[in-house]
C-alpha cells in the first residue's frame, strides 16, 4: 500500500510540476479564449439579445463557458502527456515498476484533474470582471468541476491509449469534442429548440454537464439534475472500467 501511495504521489507531482512549469501554455490559453467569448458573446452580442431563462445573456452562458474550458484542458492534458510517455517509451519504466495499473491510471489522471480545475477557477475569477454572479450551490460547483475534469481526463487517457501518432490525439477533440461542446447548450437553452432537435440534444453527454453546472451557479436547468448527475457518475464508472481493462491488457503500450 505504501509503495502504491508513493508511486501515485510521484506521478502526480510530475504532472503538477509540468502544468506550472509551462503555465503560459497550460493555463493561459483557455483563460484568454474564454475571455474573448465573454467580451464578444457576453458584452457585445448579449446586450442586444436581452434575457434568456430570466437571466442576462452573459450570466446564462458563463457556466457553459467555464465547463467548456474545463473539458478541453483536462482532455488535452492527459491525452498529450500519456501519448508522450508512450512515444518516448517512458511508460516502460512504469510497467516494470511495482506500481499497480490503477495507480498508474490515477497518476496520469491527476494532471488532467488538477489542470482542469485550475483553469475552471481562473475562468470563473475572470468572469467576475464582466458580471456579478450569485452562486446558487457552491458545493455542487466544486463537485461538478472535479467530476467533469475526471470524466474528460479518462476520455483523454483512452485517446492516448489508442493513438499511434501525434495526429491521432487531435482528431477526437477537433471532430467530436468541439462540436458536442458547442451543441451542448453552452450558448442557448435546449427548451428553445423544436421537439425533434431537443430530443437529439438529449443524446449529447456535454448537455448534462453544462446543465448541472448552470444549476449550481444560477439555479436553473433544462433537464433533471438527478438524471444529469446519475448520467455523469455512470459515465465516469464505465470509462474507468474501460481504461483500466485496456491498461491491464497492455493495449496500445506493449509491442
Amino acid at each position: 500500500m505504501k509503495v502504491q501511495w508513493i508511486g501515485f504521489l510521484t506521478l502526480m507531482r510530475k504532472e503538477v510540476v509540468r502544468v506550472f512549469r509551462i503555465w503560459p501554455q497550460t493555463l493561459l490559453p483557455s483563460v484568454m479564449t474564454t475571455t474573448l467569448y465573454f467580451v464578444i458573446f457576453g458584452n457585445f452580442m448579449g446586450a442586444k439579445m436581452g434575457q434568456l431563462e430570466g437571466f442576462k445573456y452573459i450570466d446564462f452562458i458563463i457556466p457553459g463557458l467555464i465547463m467548456m474550458a474545463v473539458i478541453t484542458t483536462s482532455y488535452s492534458n492527459v491525452s498529450a502527456t500519456f501519448f508522450s510517455a508512450k512515444f518516448q517509451r517512458n511508460i516502460d519504466e512504469l510497467l516494470v515498476s511495482p506500481m499497480k495499473n490503477h495507480t498508474i491510471l490515477l497518476g496520469h489522471l491527476s494532471g488532467g484533474i488538477i489542470r482542469g480545475c485550475l483553469v475552471g477557477i481562473l475562468v470563473m475569477a475572470v468572469s467576475l470582471f464582466f458580471t456579478d454572479i450569485h452562486v446558487h450551490n457552491f458545493s455542487l460547483i466544486i463537485i461538478t468541476m472535479f467530476m467533469t475534469s475526471l470524466l474528460f481526463s479518462l476520455g483523454g487517457f483512452l485517446n492516448g491509449l489508442y493513438a499511434n501518432k501525434f495526429d491521432d490525439i487531435s482528431i477526437i477533440p477537433t471532430f467530436i469534442l468541439t462540436p458536442l461542446t458547442y451543441l451542448g447548450g453552452v450558448f442557448y437553452s435546449v427548451n428553445l429548440l423544436p421537439d425533434f432537435w431537443r430530443t437529439i440534444s438529449l443524446f449529447n453527454p456535454i448537455l448534462y454537464i453544462v446543465n448541472i453546472f448552470r444549476f449550481s451557479v444560477l439555479g436553473i436547468s433544462d433537464i433533471s439534475i438527478i438524471t444529469a448527475s446519475l448520467y455523469m457518475f455512470v459515465t465516469v464508472v464505465v470509462l474507468w472500467a474501460i481504461c483500466l481493462t485496456l491498461l491491464n491488457r497492455g493495449f496500445g503500450i506493449r509491442s
